[in-house]
């Protein structure tokens, strides 16, 4: 197959974005492709031994990715650029007196990408919106890497403006919207949840690869036969 990149955002923080990508990637890894996840920016960091920055250092989303990926690469070229408080990226890097910018993170991802691989993720932070500085934003990255997008829904009240807001946004950005899936965003499901779903199907120019449940780990039976991909690749 021909090497296939995309670009996953959501539209919230805490929507599920890592949850749904270690799926994804667990799913194409067991159907013998060749699989990378990254994670350019990750605002969230914990010390531990073993895979890590060279400072000790390591985000559990990251990590996430890196344990569902087929091709292993060094922690360092999955997450360039670790901040250490879980808030928005620009604040947390101008609280450590660093900088991000767009321009530094395609060349991130861009070396990274260059390692052989059938499909790649390369998963934001937070939503689509969410800036990197004072002029850019994580959709200025998608732009930049010029990779359809993947959206990710979090199933709960509100969505539906979140989602259609979201998705008008990354046409603003002449980005192609490859698919959505829709995660269940808690034990309890939303009231009216199928109707949502319904009215999300009917709104999103894009194909539905997926109504994940809550509570599944990435390499669930029922979260592989929840996902259909094959839109990503037709």
């Amino acid at each position: 197959m021909a090497r296939c990149q995309f670009f996953i955002t959501g539209t919230d923080t805490e929507v599920g974005k890592t949850f749904v990508t270690s799926a994804m990637l667990a799913k194409l890894s067991g159907e013998g492709l060749r699989t990378l996840g990254l994670k350019p920016v990750a605002a969230g960091a914990e010390s531990r031994a073993g895979e890590t920055n060279n400072e000790g250092r390591y985000n559990e989303d990251a990590l996430s990715l890196m344990a569902y990926a087929s091709v292993k690469i060094p922690y360092a070229q999955v997450n360039p650029v670790l901040l250490s408080e879980p808030i928005a990226p620009h604040i947390a890097a101008r609280s450590e007196g660093r900088s991000l910018s767009v321009s530094r993170l395609v060349g991130f991802c861009r070396g990274t990408l260059m390692t052989p691989h059938d499909v790649a993720f390369v998963e934001g932070a937070g939503g689509w919106l969410v800036p990197l500085n004072a002029t850019e934003t994580l959709a200025d990255l998608a732009q930049a890497l010029a990779m359809p997008v993947i959206l990710v829904v979090g199933m709960r009240l509100g969505c539906i403006n979140h989602a259609l807001l979201t998705v008008a946004s990354i046409q603003r950005q002449g980005l192609r919207l490859a698919g959505w899936i829709a995660n269940a965003s808690g034990p309890a499901p939303m009231r009216e949840y199928d109707a949502n779903l319904e009215t999300l199907v009917a709104r999103i120019p894009a194909p539905l690869l997926g109504n994940l449940p809550w509570g599944a780990g990435p390499e669930d039976p029922q979260v592989r036969t929840a996902l259909t991909l094959s839109p990503l690749f037709s």
